[in-house]
């Protein structure tokens, strides 16, 4: 079948593609260089719609193609560039799209299509460029690199190959030519570790550092420098000189290191690095067409795998959901805030006032009980900016600004009496919240939102007392504050649809993943993490070791295991927060006496971390008392998954939240759980976890699945 016929087939089952057109126009370059043809990918939309490569718009480049192949042969053009709309250049395939394929063959004809095309512009007889001159993304950078010659641009913020984040590979040159071009050590950091690491982007200047681009202009002009530097390549008056990789045992120590990093951060539990190293390493010997082959098989296998489905219902929660949360009051009625105030200056306080002066750009004042504790919040905040200042993040005109709005006082009511939002991020007791708020309540305007940072504790009776409770709202951050996106909304028994419009405003601005959840015992992730937790802490008290309930979960991929994950959240908190959940929920969350030991010894950590390898403390070792019952690992993993299982059930039951998306969205951007498993719910779902716990799927048949 004919890449055409093949494409054609592809756009049959994706009529809502938003097409990118490949527009041909001819210049002459400076200094006599001669006739080029540039192509420019645009789709019509502003910068806000990408320029994505579904199978008409591949179609579109072809025929571009086409036109200056035929140039190219009747000697009409001296080279061909090839660039993108205003800020984008291009973002890769098309990803809903892809979600519409149900046959191995399908995706196997988008892969060997993507390469057919995208091939031709090394083999036109004359020159090819590619300017990057704004976003490119995935198939963006690979067709870029089909290309002779690249520039890009210098305020470029986003490039880089996120496939293997999201489950898939660089499957139209990526894997095969950037190690040829760049080297196996520097393509495994852009293939591999920059996609694991939260899909890390790389920046215009360290594009060119790398030697992806070959030549790095200011965006001012970008396309004309880019031209006067093709105009000057093609008369000679520029070489361009390229290192040839190390083929020998760097190459293969790069590849090792790359399944290092895979081990680390999914081990073993999503192909998509695997399959992305294999490549790499089978195309050391420079065999192009081996490698192209190879991409094309591999990634029609990810796009039929059960991680690719449970990555992009994973990107589209975050893409998508996040942006419109459900339930949201309409934000007409959204208040306007000009002043935050914070009761608080401890570390979360101070994170707090870090993120809502930069993000709002309004006056931040925060209050504690004594002077010298205000001041240590204010000089942490004003520390952080200098840091942002010498990493080139803030210019030393907005430190200034941002330092004179974020203040500490010791005076509530001078300090809150024009505040417009309010937040308290004190001591997890409920007594002592429902004292900030009844003091807060004499001095703030009658139209402040009152907001709650707790992390378990009723909102609705914290605000019990206050004369006016409707103003009241929980907001749930995440540690640390600038990492995680997410925030959960907690609308308590008397909050209004105002004070909620506004805390989502907030949110917006905050630029966090707002959900809207049910004042319910520790809200989302709270409640997942203590509930499979207290199953492995339980498996621990009755006589499994510590090493075998730790690693129990490592098929699953997650950021880390049960124990550094205790030991990060802190024993105390999580203490506390086991025991408000054992509170409302005796029968299925436990408090582990073996950790109520460790905190009333005062240990803060569980691992001793001077051998270099964490090793669990002798000291809490000694503290742990244990029974005689001993489980395997698959026993404690099938433990946990039933008791998250049961969890999600009872939450969605109880409208903690309006549907398991929102589990997972939660479990996502809250406590970094990753792509592959959908956040949890595909994951139960097809484990078949869910059926045997609740008799029911999580999640509608086809969602983050194969199309049925």
């Amino acid at each position: 079948m004919s890449t055409a016929e093949q494409l054609r087939g592809a756009a049959e089952s994706f009529p809502d593609e938003v097409v990118t057109q490949a527009h041909v126009r001819h210049l002459e370059l400076p200094h006599g260089a001669g006739r080029f043809a540039l192509i420019t990918l645009d789709n019509g939309f502003d910068h806000k719609k990408p320029t994505t490569f579904g199978p008409r718009s591949l179609a579109n480049l072809d025929a571009a193609i086409d036109q200056v192949a035929a140039e190219a042969d009747a000697g009409e053009i001296v080279g061909v560039g090839l660039t993108g709309k205003p800020f984008v250049f291009a973002v890769g395939a098309d990803l809903k799209g892809v979600e519409v394929i149900s046959q191995r063959e399908q995706a196997l004809a988008i892969g060997s299509s993507g390469h057919a095309i995208f091939r031709r512009l090394g083999g036109l007889g004359v020159p090819t460029f590619a300017y990057y001159n704004g976003a490119a993304l995935g198939g963006g950078v690979e067709v870029g690199l089909h290309c002779d010659y690249r520039t890009v641009s210098a305020t470029l913020g986003a490039f880089g190959l996120p496939e293997v984040f999201l489950g898939l590979l660089p499957g139209w040159g990526g894997c095969t030519l950037l190690p040829n071009l760049i080297g196996a050590e520097r393509a495994v950091r852009v293939i591999v570790e920059n996609a694991l690491n939260q899909n890390r982007m790389l920046t215009g200047p360290q594009v060119y550092e790398l030697g992806i681009a070959d030549a790095l202009f200011e965006a001012a002009d970008f396309l004309e420098q880019s031209l006067l530097w093709t105009s000057a390549v093609l008369r000679g008056e520029i070489e361009v000189e390229r290192q040839d990789p190390d083929r020998g045992e760097a190459w293969d120590q790069a590849v090792a290191r790359g399944r290092e990093i895979a081990d680390e951060k999914v081990h073993g539990a999503a192909p998509a690095a695997y399959l992305a190293l294999d490549i790499i390493a089978q195309v050391r010997n420079g065999d192009l067409r081996a490698g192209f082959d190879a991409e094309a098989r591999a990634l029609a296998d990810l796009i039929m795998s059960d991680e690719l489905r449970s990555g992009l219902y994973a990107f589209n929660l975050v893409q998508r959901r996040a942006k419109r949360p459900v339930g949201a009051p309409d934000k007409s009625l959204a208040r306007k805030v000009t002043k935050v105030g914070i009761v608080g200056a401890g570390l979360m306080a101070s994170q707090l006032a870090l993120l809502f002066a930069r993000r709002l750009q309004v006056p931040v004042v925060l209050t504690d009980i004594d002077q010298e504790r205000v001041d240590k919040g204010v000089g942490w905040v004003h520390e952080q900016l200098d840091m942002l200042l010498l990493k080139g993040r803030l210019n030393q005109d907005q430190v200034n600004r941002l330092k004179a709005n974020v203040t500490g006082s010791l005076d509530k009511a001078s300090a809150f009496a024009d505040a417009d939002f309010v937040i308290e991020a004190v001591f997890e007791e409920m007594g002592v919240k429902q004292q900030v708020f009844a003091d807060l309540e004499a001095v703030v305007p009658e139209h402040a939102i009152l907001a709650t940072n707790t992390s378990s504790l009723s909102v609705s009776e914290m605000a019990s007392g206050l004369e006016h409770p409707e103003r009241v709202v929980g907001f749930h951050f995440f540690n640390p504050v600038a990492v995680l996106p997410l925030l959960e909304i907690v609308r308590a028994e008397r909050t209004d649809d105002a004070s909620l419009a506004t805390a989502f405003a907030v949110a917006k601005e905050l630029r966090k993943s707002a959900v809207l959840v049910k004042d319910a015992p520790a809200f989302v992730v709270n409640r997942i993490l203590t509930r499979f937790m207290g199953e492995v802490l339980a498996s621990i008290d009755e006589g499994t070791p510590v090493e075998v309930a730790d690693n129990a979960l490592a098929p699953l991929g997650l950021p880390m295991s049960p124990m550094v994950l205790l030991e990060l959240v802190g024993p105390a908190v999580a203490h506390h927060v086991a025991g408000t959940l054992h509170e409302a929920f005796p029968e299925r969350f436990g408090v582990s006496e073996n950790l109520g030991r460790v905190v009333a010894a005062g240990k803060r950590t569980l691992y001793d971390h001077s051998g270099g390898k964490p090793e669990l403390d002798p000291e809490v070792a000694a503290l742990f008392e244990v029974g005689d019952r001993v489980l395997s690992e698959e026993q404690v993993r099938t433990r946990a998954l039933d008791a998250i299982a049961e969890e999600v059930g009872l939450m969605l039951d109880e409208g903690v939240v309006a549907e398991a998306q929102d589990i997972d969205l939660c479990l996502i951007t809250g406590a970094g759980w990753p792509f592959h498993l959908g956040g949890v719910t595909p994951y139960l779902d097809r484990a078949g976890v869910s059926q045997r716990v609740l008799g029911r799927r999580l999640l509608a048949p086809g969602v983050a699945s194969l199309p049925e």
